[in-house]
């Protein structure tokens, strides 16, 4: 293993290891802010909003409940609104341009594991992180997959599984998305 900490690691995308003490305090802090954005009501929730992530662009919105691993890696443009019921896992950065708009219920998802058996049990994972453009309109169910990239003014459709970078302006429905 590297001489960085395994918080530097995941922050890299390098593996890591899920069950140290600095990353396991680090999901306990997130998840008593996920108590409390989930409880509050605005204006309140958007102070929460700052407090917790990497970045909130005026005039963002993210509808209660949400759920992230740690928030200090989602980095959200102007205007950005995220409906009731998404999930963030941000084991790396998650970056969402301005204007772009999430359906309820879309899993974002960095977090990614070996595909071997043996190297999974092993316990070590990491992340690839997930940039969305601007002025893109995600439907309501989808699920986006560690390391894609969606360009601006793209259309993911409701229910899709997006496994692959999606072009600027395309529009991708279904399991896994295709071009429309």
């Amino acid at each position: 293993m590297s001489e960085r900490s395994m918080k530097q690691r995941m922050i890299a995308g390098e593996p890591y290891r899920a069950d140290d003490p600095e990353i396991i305090a680090d999901q306990l802090a997130a998840a008593a802010w996920m108590r409390a954005f989930n409880a509050t009501l605005p204006p309140e929730r958007e102070a929460l909003l700052r407090e917790r992530l990497g970045a909130v662009g005026a005039g963002s919105t993210i509808r209660p409940p949400f759920h992230c691993d740690y928030g200090f890696n989602i980095f959200l443009g102007e205007g950005v609104f995220l409906n009731f019921n998404c999930v963030i896992l941000d084991v790396v950065e998650v970056s969402i341009g301005d204007g772009t708009q999430i359906g309820t219920g879309v899993q974002i998802l960095t977090a990614d594991h070996p595909r071997d058996a043996v190297e999974r049990a092993a316990g070590l994972e990491w992340g690839r992180p997930i940039r969305i453009g601007r002025n893109v309109w995600i439907g309501g169910g989808a699920i986006i997959l560690p390391g894609v990239t969606v360009g601006d003014d793209a259309l993911i459709g409701a229910g899709s599984v997006v496994t692959r970078d999606v072009p600027a302006g395309a529009t991708v429905v279904g399991n896994p998305a295709r071009p429309r």
